[in-house]
């Protein structure tokens, strides 16, 4: 392995034919995060392990940046062949791209975990468990802060791998987190849906998530599954029916789900014209001390104080307090902008910022609404999900008392571009 490529050349010097193998990983490395904008950590060891032959197929990454680094044409010069039964159609490492493109990694991952479950001796062993999970973490983690298609195709790959598991012989235990891993990636299939418009069909997941969390026995995912199911009905504007699925999830006192259910059950009172009840829920979430569950995926599956306080924001709103959705929406980004950026909530954030957007526009701030709401308009298109739009759109309304000014007309022309620019993408690919 690799020193086929160098004798494959004896009458100059190969690329990279003096170079250490920690040198070598790390041109790898380099060029693989100029070409991708992903950091890959490929060390020293994998290229031993390339050298002994242990490795005989690397991934396509891999593979594509050992072509370029040793200036080789194909992989065979390398003395990488594919296994039997592996079809090799991956794409070359690209950067990361919206629509219709499937990213390198979804093929590769796919591949590995394919090959895992016949490594081990049972129909599903530990690992194969572990990597469902860790694939289901990477997910939620990276959702509105990478393309949603990939994320989208490997959410319905990890569902549709743990039904094929399912359908052989394991323990009980084993069997619970496979429901458990197929519950949670249909969660995050429910969760894009509504994103990407379609509220009515996200219903449809989740009632197969709920069905593999009653397999799983599993009340975390019981509780995001309501908050889901909640969201779903919320953007239907089914504001009575968000709150019954809030309320009902409520009973599942497990992880921060809790703290999420009530915030939400909160603004769906609010909107449904139930200001008492709202406020019961809006005092018991700002009440809570909740934790994170260890199962908890993270990231779009956990909710943090700052999500928390950009709901409450949207419940003072509801209540005509634009005061006190200033105050909150104010301390929601600011939370966010203090946190690591790989563990900020980018979709919340968003939200948050047009919650501070619509305060100040009813406060008599408009400045202060630009200001607001710029960053979110600098978005790109693929981050655009609809119910950004609905909330952008709810701003633009709010800049009617101040149609005269020329900083308003053009907000509203700004708003209006953003918001038709995924429509005229959408029709331009039909």
């Amino acid at each position: 392995m690799l020193r086929g490529a160098r004798e494959s050349t004896p009458s100059r010097r190969a690329p990279g034919e003096h170079m250490s193998r920690a040198e070598l990983a790390d041109a790898i490395c380099a060029w693989l995060w100029d070409t991708t904008e992903i950091k890959y950590e490929l060390d020293g060891h994998y290229i031993a392990k390339l050298e002994r032959g242990a490795v005989r197929w690397p991934g396509a990454a891999y593979r594509s940046g050992l072509r370029h680094v040793l200036d080789v044409a194909a992989d065979n010069e390398l003395g990488f062949f594919p296994p039997s039964g592996i079809a090799v159609t991956e794409p070359e490492p690209t950067p990361p791209s919206m629509v219709g493109h499937d990213d390198d990694l979804i093929h590769a991952s796919d591949e590995s975990i394919a090959l895992l479950s016949f490594a081990e001796e049972s129909n599903v062993g530990e690992l194969t468990v572990e990597q469902l999970q860790a694939d289901i973490e990477r997910i939620a983690q990276s959702y509105l802060r990478t393309p949603t298609r990939p994320l989208f195709a490997k959410s319905r790959a990890i569902r549709d791998r743990a039904f094929a598991l399912l359908a052989g012989n394991q323990s009980p235990r084993q069997s619970r987190d496979l429901y458990s891993a197929a519950g949670w990636a249909i969660t995050m299939l429910a969760w894009m849906s509504v994103d990407l418009g379609r509220p009515d069909i996200a219903e449809s997941h989740t009632r197969t998530a709920w069905a593999c969390a009653e397999a799983a026995d599993h009340d975390v995912l019981r509780g995001w599954i309501r908050a889901t199911q909640h969201t779903a009905a919320f953007w239907q504007e089914d504001f009575v029916r968000a709150a019954a699925y809030a309320e009902d999830g409520l009973r599942y006192s497990a992880g921060t789900s809790r703290l999420f259910l009530a915030s939400a059950a909160s603004v769906d009172n609010a909107r449904a014209g139930q200001p008492d009840k709202a406020r019961d829920m809006l005092e018991l979430a700002q009440q809570l001390s909740v934790r994170q569950a260890d199962s908890e995926p993270g990231g779009l599956l956990l909710c943090t104080p700052e999500r928390a306080e950009g709901l409450w924001a949207d419940t003072y709103l509801a209540f005509g307090q634009p005061e006190h959705t200033s105050t909150h929406a104010d301390h929601s980004v600011a939370l966010f902008e203090a946190a690591p950026y790989v563990l900020r909530n980018q979709g919340s954030e968003r939200m948050a910022r047009l919650q501070q957007a619509k305060a100040r526009l009813l406060l008599g701030q408009l400045d202060g609404a630009i200001e607001a709401v710029e960053p979110v308009l600098e978005l790109q298109l693929e981050y655009r999900v609809r119910p950004l739009i609905h909330r952008l759109a709810e701003v633009a309304a709010l800049t009617s008392p101040y149609a005269r000014t020329p900083k308003a007309r053009m907000l509203r022309a700004r708003i209006a571009e953003f918001t038709q620019l995924p429509a005229r993408r959408k029709e331009d690919q039909t």
